[in-house]
């Protein structure tokens, strides 16, 4: 069982920037995905970022060019740098872990945390 705790949410202007970590329990060093989910109200939740074992990443076309996602095997955290933040990027920030892939339902998920971007 791998628990995560994420940090780093928080209230931000328009234009700015905030740093996500989420801090697993034991050794990320065998789990192929790590990512970083988005639930606003109203809205279906979005997988954001995903980065796998072989350092690969991906992200949602919302956020392209904005967001940055990291992994450090050494200290068991996977990042996610956000920049030019847009009120649209407002809501519960999840990070996710999941030895195969990320999908609907991955095997560990963080209690959140939340981002809120004023215009």
């Amino acid at each position: 069982q791998v628990q995560l705790v994420e940090s780093g949410g928080g209230l931000v202007q328009a234009g700015g920037s905030l740093r996500l970590s989420c801090a697993a329990s034991a050794s990320i060093f065998s789990i192929n995905a790590l990512g970083w989910y988005r639930q606003a109200p109203g809205v279906e939740r979005e997988l954001v970022a995903v980065i796998t074992s072989g350092g690969d990443s991906n992200y949602a076309d919302s956020v392209k060019g904005r967001f940055t996602i990291s992994r450090d095997n050494a200290k068991n955290t996977v990042d996610l740098q956000m920049n030019t933040l847009k009120p649209e990027d407002t809501g519960d920030y999840y990070c996710a872990a999941d030895y195969y892939g990320l999908g609907e339902d991955p095997q560990f998920w963080g209690q959140g945390t939340q981002v809120t971007v004023s215009s």
